[in-house]
């Protein structure tokens, strides 16, 4: 199935629904655990009439889910083809029916709450240093190159960040060339970056501003507010 773009995503008006790196992310609220358990179970349902399920965690006074397809088809300018992880139309569906579930179970949504957590790490040689990274972070080299057609390290079961790679000379000097990349909200991202600023940090490049806001601590180590 064919990957959507971001504005086919946001045409789609899944109003508790925010795209964040690869997939689609909702918090909903609840009272309790039994609460959860309950949404969780009518999700499952609704899950296997479309024959597609989201990743789910509860946590205190939450249950947030995740959706994303493994099997999505991205197509290069030249007709290549890869398969990746990322939103189908499969995954706006079953969103739409979970929305619907949520009303159902008497639920609000709280969007502006969710937020996804890359790693990325500059470097002159991806596939050399990769299966490192893949060793240490998941204990599996299936892990690189893992719904991706670059050699990004992603663990399938979501313990762990995952860790892209961004280009670097090879004759560069040393410096900072991991940081991390928080994705939220659109509507958030604003306030995201005042408080880092307001706790003694410095916007150092918002050229890409609002998509990438680089951030620096006091001293100098770098983070990256994300809006998909």
């Amino acid at each position: 199935m064919d990957m959507l773009s971001g504005d086919e995503i946001t045409e789609a008006g899944l109003a508790d629904w925010r795209k964040l790196a690869q997939g689609l992310h909702a918090r909903y609220l609840v009272d309790d655990f039994g609460a959860a358990a309950r949404f969780v179970a009518a999700v499952g349902e609704a899950g296997d009439a479309l024959g597609h399920h989201p990743g789910v965690a509860i946590g205190p006074g939450f249950v947030d889910l995740k959706l994303v397809s493994a099997d999505a088809v991205y197509r290069q300018q030249d007709g290549t083809e890869h398969v990746v992880e990322w939103v189908t139309q499969q995954d706006l569906d079953l969103a739409g029916r979970i929305t619907d579930v949520a009303a159902e179970h008497g639920l609000a949504a709280d969007p502006a709450s969710v937020s996804v957590v890359e790693l990325g790490l500059d470097t002159a040689q991806p596939g050399t240093i990769a299966p490192v990274w893949a060793a240490l972070l998941t204990g599996d080299a299936a892990s690189q190159g893992r719904g991706s057609p670059s050699d990004e390290v992603r663990d399938a079961t979501g313990r762990v960040p995952n860790l892209w790679f961004g280009d670097a000379d090879a004759g560069e000097p040393a410096r900072q060339r991991l940081h991390v990349e928080v994705y939220v909200a659109a509507e958030v991202a604003e306030q995201r970056i005042a408080a880092a600023v307001a706790a003694g940090g410095t916007v150092v490049d918002d050229s890409d501003a609002p998509s990438l806001t680089v951030i620096a601590d006091q001293d100098g180590n770098t983070g990256v507010v994300c809006v998909a």
